[in-house]
C-alpha cells in the first residue's frame, strides 16, 4: 500500500503565490472578539483551565507502527481532519475550499460543499477542523484575517453544512506561518494554534492574535481560567503552531515549525512564553520554555500530532516521516524514532481515532510536494 520515494523537485519549495479571492461578506469584529451570543450558550462553558498533572504510565522507549491499509486517495490539498460519532470522517481541502465525509469502514467520499469567505492562497485556506455538539468548527483565512467558524451539521441540516457562524475573528494572516490547528481539549473548550504570518514580534505581542495558542468557549469568548484576563490567549511565543493534542493525563502538547535550526515539541501550560524569536529550540534562556523534544528542520517540518499508547505521534512535511516521542509524565521516556520515511511524502495531518487507531493525511498536493498516483491519502494505522 506505499508509494515509492521520489525525488522532490527544486521548485516544490518554493513559496506560493497569493491566490485572490473574494470578500468573506460579514461585518469585522475586533480583533479577539466574537459576536454576541445568548446568556444560555455562554452559561454551557463553564469549565476551568485544565489542570497539569504529575504523573502518567511511562511508554517504553521503543515502539512501532503499521499501516493497515488506505482508507481513501484522490484527495486534494488535504489539511484537517475530525472524527464524527459513528466513526466517519470529515477533511478539509486548503485550497479548493470543500469539506468531503469519508466513511471511516469503506472510505467512499461524499462532498458536503464548498465554505463561504475562504481566501486560498500562500500556507493559508480551509484548514483545521474540529466537531462538537451538531457543530463543525474550521478555521479558515478569509479575505481580511484568519478565523474560526462553526456551521451546523445533521439534524435538520441532513448530510450538507449550515452556513458559516463567526467564532473568533481578527486572528492575523499572511502568506506563510498561518497555524490553522483547532481542538476540543478534555476541557470541553476550543484551542487554536495560530502562527505569526512572517511578521516575528507578533509572537511576543499578548495583545495579538498570532504566535499564540488561544483557549475559548465553543462561541469563542475566553475561556474561564485563561492566564490574561480578558483574553483568548493561552500560551505565546509560537512561531507556527499546527499540532496540538493532550495527554491521558490532560497535559497539551503542541508542535511547531522552527525557522532554519530546531523543530519543536512544546509541554503547553498556561501563560507560559515559548521564545519565538528570541529562542529557538533549548537554550536555556531565562524566561523561556524549552522544547521536550526538537528536530533538524529538515528532518521534521511539523504540522498535526496525536496521543496514542504513551506516545506522542507526530507528522512531518519537509521530513516525511511520522515520529513518536515516548512520554513519561512530562518527559520523554526515550529518544524520538522515526517511521515510514519517504514512504509516502508529506505527511499533514496524525488523527488518533477510535478503537485505538491513528489515521493520517499525506500532502502532496499542497503545491510543494511530487504527486504520485493516488495522491492524496488517508492511511489506516495501528501503533504500539
Amino acid at each position: 500500500m506505499s508509494r515509492p520515494a521520489v525525488v522532490k523537485a527544486l521548485w516544490g519549495a518554493a513559496v506560493l503565490v497569493l491566490v485572490a479571492g473574494c470578500s468573506s461578506g460579514g461585518t469585522e469584529d475586533r480583533p479577539g472578539t466574537a459576536p454576541p451570543t445568548s446568556a444560555s450558550a455562554s452559561a454551557s462553558a463553564s469549565a476551568t483551565a485544565p489542570a497539569s498533572p504529575s504523573g502518567s504510565a511511562t511508554a517504553p522507549a521503543g515502539g512501532r507502527v503499521t499501516v493497515t491499509g488506505t482508507l481513501t486517495e484522490g484527495l486534494r490539498s488535504p489539511w484537517g481532519l475530525a472524527e464524527l460519532p459513528g466513526g466517519d470522517l470529515l477533511v478539509s481541502s486548503r485550497d479548493e475550499r470543500t469539506i468531503t465525509r469519508v466513511d471511516g469502514r469503506t472510505g467512499a467520499k461524499t462532498p458536503l460543499g464548498e465554505v463561504p469567505g475562504v481566501v486560498p492562497g500562500g500556507e493559508g485556506g480551509l484548514m483545521g477542523l474540529a466537531v462538537r455538539d451538531g457543530w463543525v468548527y474550521a478555521y479558515l483565512t478569509a479575505e481580511s484575517d484568519n478565523r474560526i467558524v462553526r456551521m451546523r451539521y445533521g439534524g435538520a441540516e441532513g448530510d450538507r453544512l449550515g452556513a458559516p457562524q463567526p467564532v473568533l475573528t481578527g486572528i492575523p494572516k499572511g502568506i506563510v506561518h498561518n497555524g490553522g490547528r483547532i481542538a476540543f481539549g478534555p476541557d470541553r473548550m476550543l484551542y487554536a494554534g495560530t502562527g505569526e504570518t512572517g511578521r516575528t514580534g507578533l509572537a511576543q505581542d499578548r495583545e495579538s492574535l498570532g504566535g499564540k495558542i488561544l483557549r475559548m468557549t465553543p462561541e469563542g469568548r475566553p475561556a474561564p481560567g485563561n492566564p490574561f484576563p480578558g483574553s483568548v490567549v493561552y500560551s505565546y511565543g509560537h512561531r507556527n503552531v499546527q499540532g496540538i493534542a493532550w495527554d491521558d493525563e490532560g497535559r497539551l502538547w503542541a508542535a511547531e515549525f522552527g525557522q532554519n535550526t530546531w523543530d519543536e515539541l512544546n509541554l503547553v501550560e498556561p501563560g507560559k512564553n515559548y521564545g519565538w524569536p528570541e529562542a529557538e529550540g533549548r537554550t536555556g534562556k531565562a524566561g523561556f520554555v524549552d522544547p521536550v523534544a526538537q528536530w533538524p528542520t529538515s528532518e521534521a517540518s511539523p504540522s498535526g500530532i496525536a496521543y496514542a499508547r504513551g506516545a506522542i505521534w507526530m507528522a512531518g512535511l519537509r521530513g516525511e516521516r511520522l515520529w513518536r516521542v515516548p512520554l513519561s509524565g512530562a518527559e520523554r521516556s526515550g529518544d524520538p524514532q522515526a517511521f515510514l520515511s519517504q514512504e509516502y511524502g508529506r505527511l499533514r495531518t496524525v488523527l488518533a481515532g477510535s478503537g485505538g487507531r491513528l489515521w493520517l493525511v499525506t500532502s502532496e498536493t499542497d503545491g510543494r510536494g511530487t504527486p504520485g498516483p493516488g495522491d492524496d491519502r488517508i492511511l489506516r494505522l495501528e501503533v504500539n
